[in-house]
């Protein structure tokens, strides 16, 4: 997964102060490989090379929603933290919380506009029809 971004400075920042880490080996003036776990990373890329990759227009992700990361943490507290980090760091919360009973999810905007979800699912969730509407579910 790719990120394009304005300023790639200001979004190594952002991204650090919600928990990831930078690997050195993949990071120039251009690029950033960030590091969430040892699952899972992800690049931050100028707007400039970033449409070195495509032929299509790099959509401003300030004004046009592409795609949203999801991210599953350990509680509704990390849920929390995380988001916490990223306002103080120059991010935005676009919508409340949202609060099923056995799922939390919070959004998170990065400086570009760049969306991510942080969410919990209690153990007992994982277990609930996937076909069911979550409003639904926290009802029972």
């Amino acid at each position: 997964m790719s990120y394009p971004t304005a300023d790639l400075e200001r979004s190594k920042a952002f991204y650090t102060a919600i928990g990831a880490t930078i690997n050195p080996l993949f990071t120039d003036e251009n690029v950033a490989c960030l590091v969430w776990d040892e699952n899972f990373q992800f690049m931050l890329l100028t707007r400039e090379f970033f449409a070195t990759f495509t032929d299509k227009h790099i959509a401003d992700p300030a004004k046009t929603a592409q795609v949203q990361t999801a991210l599953s943490l350990d509680s509704r507290e990390d849920v929390d933290t995380v988001v916490q980090a990223g306002l103080t760091a120059g991010g935005s919360e676009p919508q409340p919380a949202q609060d099923y009973g056995f799922m939390y999810s919070r959004d998170l905007e990065d400086p570009d506009g760049n969306n991510l979800a942080f969410l919990y699912v209690a153990p007992q969730g994982a277990e609930q029809d996937p076909q069911a509407n979550p409003a639904e579910q926290a009802q029972v």
